[in-house]
């Protein structure tokens, strides 16, 4: 939950200076509150179109600062969603792992000599490839049943398309 708690941290402090960027422009270069936010906007996220640009000492000034400062906040908050999103999927790929541990009942696991459950950690990179041989010996073993369900043993022009009407027919 901490990394989640940050997250939220991130995002309130870009808002917070949203806010502040949209307050500062609309009252030191008079400017309407949508022309303060888009340029607020536009600057943090480095767009910079170049239509509204501050005239007064104190707007450039406070512009160069917002840059400096906003781009740094803006940066840290897209790595760290990037973490997360990281972070995300090795919990996932670890929950998988385990779980295809438990399904297969130690027999599969051990073809490979690994202990599958929770007491047991692997490497991210790892955890990574060994969910992806998983992946591919279950979609391998889904191919096969598939195959013999229906009776053409893996010639794509011997399937019937019927088995499919969500799909057009050739």
């Amino acid at each position: 939950m901490g990394g989640a708690l940050r997250l939220i941290a991130l995002l309130v402090t870009v808002l917070t200076l949203v806010t502040a960027g949209t307050v500062f422009f609309a009252l030191v270069e008079g400017w309407s509150w949508l022309d303060a936010y888009f340029f607020t906007v536009v600057t943090l996220s480095t767009v910079g179109y170049g239509n509204i640009v501050p005239v007064t000492v104190a707007g450039k000034i406070g512009t160069t600062v917002f840059i400096f400062i906003g781009l740094g906040i803006f940066a840290v908050v897209i790595q760290q969603f990037g973490m997360f999103a990281m972070q995300k999927r090795e919990e996932h790929t670890e929950w998988l792992i385990a779980r295809l541990g438990h399904r297969q009942s130690g027999s599969h696991g051990s073809q490979h000599g690994h202990a599958h459950g929770p007491a047991h950690t692997h490497s991210p990179t790892h955890a990574q490839e060994h969910a992806q041989e998983h992946a591919q010996e279950h979609a391998q073993e889904h191919l096969q049943a598939h195959e013999q369900a229906h009776g053409h043993g893996g010639d794509p022009e011997a399937a019937n398309d019927t088995e499919r009407p969500d799909l057009p027919h050739r």
